[in-house]
């Protein structure tokens, strides 16, 4: 079993396009990522502050088990990345399209 803080995130080569699109679908998740996208890289509190904290867990974990997103825990706070460069190996384009769209909605 897993150790608590030990997260699990799928292989690039292992990533799924419907699941992708499935964890995209959602506004809140693709607050997410377009904040991930403007940054290197985002301390988990840092996401989106007004959603409670068991909703904003939940669309995490959704974003990390899809393989959008890797979250690394530093000490007492987890730190989140969009995982840009495995999405566009396995997806070309697809990231790029999801946030034009985003802004121009």
């Amino acid at each position: 079993m897993a150790a608590a803080t030990e997260l699990t995130h799928p292989a690039a080569d292992r990533i799924e396009l419907v699941e992708v699109l499935a964890a995209l679908g959602h506004p809140a998740r693709m607050d997410i990522v377009r904040t991930l996208a403007s940054a290197e890289a985002v301390y988990c509190g840092e996401v989106v502050p007004d959603l409670p904290r068991s909703s904003v867990t939940h669309h995490l974990k959704t974003l990390r088990e899809s393989g959008v997103i890797r979250q690394e825990p530093q000490g007492r706070r987890t730190c989140l990345a969009l995982r840009r460069e495995d999405l566009q190996a396995r997806f070309p384009g697809l990231l790029e399209l999801v946030l034009a769209h985003a802004q121009a909605g």
